[in-house]
């Protein structure tokens, strides 16, 4: 029988042939048996000394470098005409060099050395197409991809198409196919470890399609440089090896006393077999009491219905449904939730003749799941909060700390009795502020074991002024201007403590980078739309570089000035207590210029 591979090369404008360790011809195309004065079916299995009429041992110095791995061009006498010879080796989907791949052309004195590498890569780009075989490099020091034609031909890209290594990886399908060769790559990169893995890609076309991808790393000075390998095309393998599987889905059924769920129909959607599990499921002792009934007999029209369309879509596209979960309600009303895996059983010709069912009972396990699914839930809410409120903690009262402390200073320094009288009602005016940001973290701490955080309405002119007041000293140490525009009765829906936190860093953030050649001013805005309120923070500082840094702007310990007091904490916990709060926070910012951050809190109505 001709192979997908042998048809192809039969059919190749070129005089190519194919050749094992032995010499014995595998595939040659019609275009040389020809030449050389052979019907094409009789030249498969000669030997190429026989064919070409050439002394034993006259090639051997030639082609044994190229079961080697070398590329070579040579000429041999055949009978009463002199041809060159580009041959190349010959591999299979493991990469080991199985035979050598011959391109012929009769001998031309003036042919160049263009010629002889157009040559050879026209061979090469042959062997590819058949084979489906593409490469790749990736540089790691210049973070380039480059992909072969035939690479991209299976990623279905256009040939001007310039991959990056994320890109090449979302290729793969999301989960445990991106997962395993991510690590993969990442350990090559590490180690040095090659791979060599069957995985699924979803082209940039929608398609799914089974791959071999393998790699290997490439050493300059003792340093990884650079990542090479190989990409085949194997979904016509994989897709083969799918259909015998099924196939052998009918001997597996015959397991009477499995834990499973086992039933086959006719074409009619007749029960003509089931196992000892699923008779039980259906209540009856004796097969023959569902044998020749349907799901019509046996189940409530709705729950009938839906498994026959899934039946005939099984019956009519011949392909299976594996592994879906479904709910089965008997007439009594019970409910059983089951993992169903429906299976075409064809006939020696292909043709459909019925359906192969196996069900799994995972009733007690998904109602498990539901209970581990609520704990989950319930441990990420409670591990956020937690989080949250330790940050809370850290900010907020190391802020009172600094302004007490300063306040203090001022007041040690301070000289004239009207002056110390006015720190004294700051210091109090602190006091109390630090009693109000206990109380209210005292409450996140309440409602810490509440599945909903509890928000209240807020003035937010008013709670804009106390955090002015609790950092006071250090406004006054940076000679910074705070200009609170809110409209003084617009109330937000919030946590208090988390509104608080918010305010305080965007403050304090737009002092600590001011612009050396101006003093920090800071204009607070505000404004209803809908069910929302947004607060605009806008500064004159440093500005920050939003193509460079826009999308790690809100990382944990993500920094962008050459700042010593910056920790790279404070927008991401402002962006997390915000998200909290069902709010969102945007930023607008030119290079030296200022930024604007823009607060979306809710408010009363929503």
């Amino acid at each position: 029988m001709t192979t997908p591979t042998g048809f192809l090369i039969k059919q190749l404008p070129n005089k190519v042939v194919c050749i094992n360790h032995a010499y014995t011809i595998i595939h040659i195309s019609e275009k040389l048996a020809s030449f050389l004065g052979y019907d094409h079916r009789v030249g498969l299995g000669m030997s190429l000394l026989d064919m070409f009429g050439i002394p034993p041992n006259s090639i051997d110095a030639n082609i044994n470098k190229v079961f080697n791995g070398l590329g070579r061009e040579f000429t041999i006498a055949t009978f009463n005409k002199t041809v060159n010879v580009n041959a190349t080796p010959w591999y299979d989907q493991e990469e080991v060099i199985i035979g050598a791949i011959l391109e012929i052309e009769e001998l031309d004195t003036n042919t160049t050395g263009v010629k002889t590498i157009e040559r050879l890569e026209r061979l090469l780009r042959h062997q590819s197409e058949i084979s489906k075989v593409g490469t790749w490099i990736y540089d790691i020091q210049a973070g380039t991809v480059s992909w072969s034609a035939m690479t991209k031909t299976i990623h279905d890209v256009e040939p001007d198409y310039e991959p990056d290594i994320e890109t090449a990886l979302n290729f793969y399908e999301k989960g445990h196919y991106q997962n395993t060769i991510a690590m993969l790559v990442h350990k090559c990169i590490s180690n040095g470890n090659p791979w060599n893995v069957t995985s699924k890609i979803i082209s940039s076309k929608g398609v799914p399609k089974w791959v071999t991808s393998a790699g290997r790393a490439i050493k300059e000075n003792g340093e990884i440089v650079k990542l090479v390998g190989t990409f085949q095309d194997i979904s016509e393998q994989v897709e083969a090896e799918n259909k015998i599987k099924e196939s052998e889905a009918l001997l597996r059924t015959l397991i009477d006393n499995l834990p499973l769920n086992i039933y086959i129909k006719d074409k009619e959607f007749k029960k003509i077999l089931l196992n000892k599990a699923e008779a039980s499921y259906l209540g009856v002792e004796r097969m023959e009491d569902v044998i020749g009934k349907t799901d019509f007999d046996l189940y409530p029209e709705q729950t009938a219905e839906i498994s026959r369309q899934e039946d005939l879509q099984v019956l009519q596209s011949k392909k299976p449904i594996l592994s879906k979960r479904s709910i089965t309600i008997k007439h009594d009303g019970s409910k059983t939730h089951f993992l169903t895996s429906k299976i075409p059983w064809l006939d020696a010709h292909g043709s459909s003749k019925g359906i192969i069912g196996i069900s799994i009972d995972m009733t007690v396990m998904v109602q498990k799941e539901e209970q581990l699914n609520d704990l989950i839930n319930v441990t990420s809410l409670q591990n956020k909060k937690l989080i949250n409120f330790a940050h809370i903690v850290s900010h907020n009262l190391r802020s009172h700390t600094a302004n007490f402390s300063m306040l203090l200073d001022f007041l040690v320094n301070e000289k004239q009795e009207v002056e110390k009288s006015k720190i004294l009602k700051m210091l109090t005016k602190a006091s109390d502020n630090l009693m109000d940001t206990l109380e209210n973290l005292n409450e996140v701490v309440d409602i810490s074991t509440n599945m909903n955080l509890e928000k209240k309405s807020i003035v937010l002119w008013e709670q804009i002024n106390i955090v002015k007041e609790n950092i006071s000293a250090f406004m006054t140490k940076h000679h910074a201007t705070v200009i609170n525009n809110v409209p003084k009765k617009l109330e937000v829906l919030a946590v208090p403590a988390y509104l608080e936190s918010v305010i305080l860093n965007l403050l304090t953030n737009a002092v600590k980078y001011k612009h050396p050649q101006r003093s920090p001013e800071i204009i607070l805005s505000a404004k209803q739309e809908d069910d929302y309120v947004i607060l605009s923070i806008s500064d004159n500082g440093l500005g920050i570089d939003l193509k460079k840094y826009g999308d790690k702007l809100f990382g944990m310990y993500k920094t962008f000035h050459n700042n010593k007091d910056a920790r790279g904490i404070g927008l991401y916990l402002v962006k997390n207590q915000l998200q909290s709060m069902g709010g969102g926070i945007e930023v607008f910012s030119e290079i030296n210029k200022g930024t604007t951050f823009k607060v979306i809190l809710g408010n009363e109505n929503k």
